[in-house]
């Protein structure tokens, strides 16, 4: 995994920065006002596809081509992959660039060189840059902000960049970086159906031809379905597939030869996403790149990627966020809540493109309740559509257990707060006060839902 192309010494302005200190960064930068930079694109949508990007590239000098990559592709899991191999490479002296997706507060979230987020000037400067190729190119938002995050890391001497595939795989943005002989697949399910196919192994086959010729992939444990299409996608390509199994964990630490590691990523999930990073870590050990037990001990360690089964608080009242946004997601998540059964109020945001039906019958106990919330900006599932669809799946949901609050463009900030009123003192419709002792209380369904909630410092969360 050597750069490729382009001699070091012709990269654009490659140069090394001073760096925030730390491994892994912490909490989140404020929201980012572009200032109509992305708004020419927006009209685009999303528009899969490779060579608009390949025809842009020329013109910013091949940014791509000044350092090695690896590729992070599946359903669930992409980003906590990403931010451990990050931080351990980080904790390892490697200059690393990490491109993720979507973001939950700032678009700056999304570009990163080791700790620091990319500067909000400088986001703006490079996006003023890219633009004249972006309209000749016809590029879409994603497109051109991948095409600042190669610019980013070529300008900032990064030495290897994570790249975290944004849709599918065979056609993303992503995956128009040359040198990918690393890939990593987290958990594939089904989701973007609309996009990627309707069954587990057309949207399988689409992450698969993120594969190379040569390229070796590390993939978590997946349905048999799954699996048949990476191995035969992988010998067609003849590329190398390692399977890792997840992780065995003891008194909350992930255990590998012979040790325990501690996570900064909670949840059981991270058996899996765990074992997907190590495996990374091991093949560009074989590499030559300089992975040791203590930058694995204290990358682990010091991995934040928020949003994920993140506490918080809303005036005092404890809160659990999770973006959980599809139906393997939503089963995860009430798994790691029935490890301490008790009754959950679920305050839930679902986008109009995504199996709500599937999720909420995933979420819900008996005693649950849950009430959906509107996204800004986005159209949602309404308590009548969910119910009905709920009904078409053949699942039985008392109709009393789920209720909503109607958009309100003008009261954004004031969701949570009618929401947790809702909760405590009308749901029956009497006006009675209802008891909150050992009921939790957890925002999921969209990441846009709890990134709105963050900006508004509707949410205080813990770094």
């Amino acid at each position: 995994m050597a750069t490729r192309g382009v001699p070091p010494e012709q990269c654009p302005g490659r140069f090394h920065q001073d760096e925030a200190v730390g491994i892994s960064p912490r909490g989140l930068p404020r929201a980012l006002d572009l200032g109509g930079l992305l708004e020419p694109l927006a009209h685009r949508g999303v528009s899969l596809g490779l060579s608009r990007l390949k025809q842009a590239l020329p013109a910013l000098g091949h940014p791509e081509q000044c350092f090695p990559a690896v590729q992070i592709a599946g359903t669930n899991g992409k980003g906590s992959i990403c931010t451990l191999l990050a931080a351990v490479l980080t904790a390892a002296g490697v200059r690393v660039g990490v491109y993720t997706s979507p973001h939950l507060v700032s678009w700056r979230e999304r570009i990163r060189v080791g700790p620091s987020w990319i500067p909000a000037n400088r986001l703006r400067q490079l996006l003023l840059q890219v633009n004249a190729a972006a309209a000749e190119a016809r590029l879409t938002p994603f497109e051109a902000l991948t095409a600042v995050a190669f610019r980013h890391f070529a300008e900032q001497g990064v030495e290897l960049a994570i790249l975290e595939v944004g849709l599918g795989g065979r056609l993303d943005a992503t995956t128009s970086h040359p040198d990918r002989q690393l890939i990593g697949f987290a958990s594939i399910g089904m989701d973007h159906c609309e996009y990627l196919g309707s069954d587990l192994e057309s949207i399988a086959a689409e992450k698969a031809a993120v594969l190379q010729p040569g390229s070796m992939a590390v993939s978590a444990a997946q349905h048999p379905a799954v699996e048949a299409v990476l191995a035969g996608v992988a010998s067609q390509a003849s590329a190398t597939l390692r399977r890792v199994e997840p992780l065995a964990l003891q008194e909350g630490r992930l255990l590998w030869r012979n040790r325990a590691l501690h996570c900064g990523l909670p949840g059981q999930v991270q058996r899996h996403n765990g074992a997907v990073a190590l495996g990374l870590l091991e093949a560009l050990g074989e590499r030559g790149w300089p992975i040791s037990t203590t930058a694995i001990e204290l990358g682990f360690a010091a991995a934040r990627w928020p949003g994920r089964l993140q506490a918080g608080r809303h005036q005092g009242l404890p809160l659990l966020l999770d973006g959980a946004h599809n139906p393997a997601a939503a089963a995860a998540l009430r798994a790691e809540l029935d490890r301490q059964p008790g009754p959950v109020d679920w305050l839930v945001g679902v986008l109009a493109n995504k199996d709500a039906a599937a999720m909420v019958s995933r979420l819900l106990r008996p005693q649950d309740r849950l009430l959906l919330l509107p996204v800004p900006g986005h159209a949602c599932w309404t308590r009548q559509a969910l119910l009905e669809a709920l009904a078409g799946q053949g699942h039985r949901v008392p109709a009393g257990q789920i209720r909503e609050i109607s958009p309100d463009p003008a009261a954004v900030p004031a969701i949570l707060p009618r929401a947790l009123d809702l909760l405590r003192q009308s749901w029956g419709g009497s006006g009675a006060a209802v008891d909150m002792t050992g009921r939790r209380t957890v925002v999921a369904g969209s990441l846009y839902l709890l990134g709105n909630l963050m900006a508004d410092g509707a949410v205080e969360t813990q770094p």
